[in-house]
């Protein structure tokens, strides 16, 4: 019997120091569900095409991913921005086992409503805007995820909890903050024009649930900050879960 009927996990970043890896094989061995979707983001190859990076704690979460699927849980694989290569394969529907590699899917929820399940790059501006600016940002954040870790390392050692200094500083931006929103309308018109009833998504590491003109609006947010994920429980309630250690 499985614990939950779906798990929505997004931008695990595999391939970089930034990745919590061992966090995520946790949570992923302690909670069960019918349905795995993995929202985009899952191998960082933008990174990995720079400088190999690959430790042992990133190849046991495929391994859990795998053992999953082995035991019974539907995989989808959504296809995001930094593992778009996998989008020249699309064609041929990659299926292998339980785990199938998609760019969208439509999920049906317990509750009767239709989501769209999309990593959301193709609602970012910023995607659109030239090589030189998607990878120049990649690279600003990359450096902030830098700056993050040594904090991290910093309050570990103080004996604080973890708290992402990268995640505050886009809280704090107004040009964060209006990012974020124009990504939210994108999606809201997508939603309204196609007659679902809302959006599962990640990309912008910015996990959220809201209701936006009727369209439930549901970031599953990242485990490089927020270490969050979205849960669909068997009654159809719906729940954003940071990790904790379990």
């Amino acid at each position: 019997m499985y614990e939950y009927k779906s798990i929505f996990i997004s931008d695990l970043h595999l391939g970089t120091p930034g990745c919590s890896s061992i966090e995520l094989s946790d949570f992923l061995k302690n909670n069960s569900c019918e349905r795995l979707y993995l929202v985009g983001d899952i191998i960082d190859c933008w990174q990995l095409s720079k400088r190999m990076y690959w430790p042992q704690e990133h190849s046991n979460v495929i391994r859990r991913i795998l053992t999953m699927a082995k035991r019974g849980t539907k995989v989808y694989w959504i296809v995001g921005n930094h593992d778009e290569m996998l989008r020249n394969w699309l064609d041929l529907e990659l299926q292998f086992g339980r785990i199938r590699i998609l760019n969208e899917y439509v999920h049906h929820g317990v509750n009767g409503k239709r989501y769209l399940v999309t990593h959301g790059d193709m609602f970012d501006p910023l995607m659109y805007s030239g090589k030189f600016l998607m990878y120049f940002g990649d690279f600003l954040y990359n450096w902030l995820m830098k700056l993050n870790r040594w904090i991290s390392f910093v309050r570990r050692k103080l004996g604080l909890s973890y708290w992402s200094f990268s995640a505050y500083c886009k809280s704090q931006t107004k040009e964060a903050i209006n990012i974020i929103s124009n990504y939210k309308e994108q999606i809201v018109k997508h939603c309204k024009k196609q007659g679902y009833d809302g959006i599962i998504c990640g990309h912008i590491h910015s996990p959220m649930i809201e209701t936006i003109q009727n369209i439930e609006y549901m970031n599953d947010g990242d485990w490089v900050e927020s270490r969050t994920a979205l849960i669909e429980h068997t009654n159809g309630k719906w729940e954003l879960r940071t990790y904790d250690g379990k």
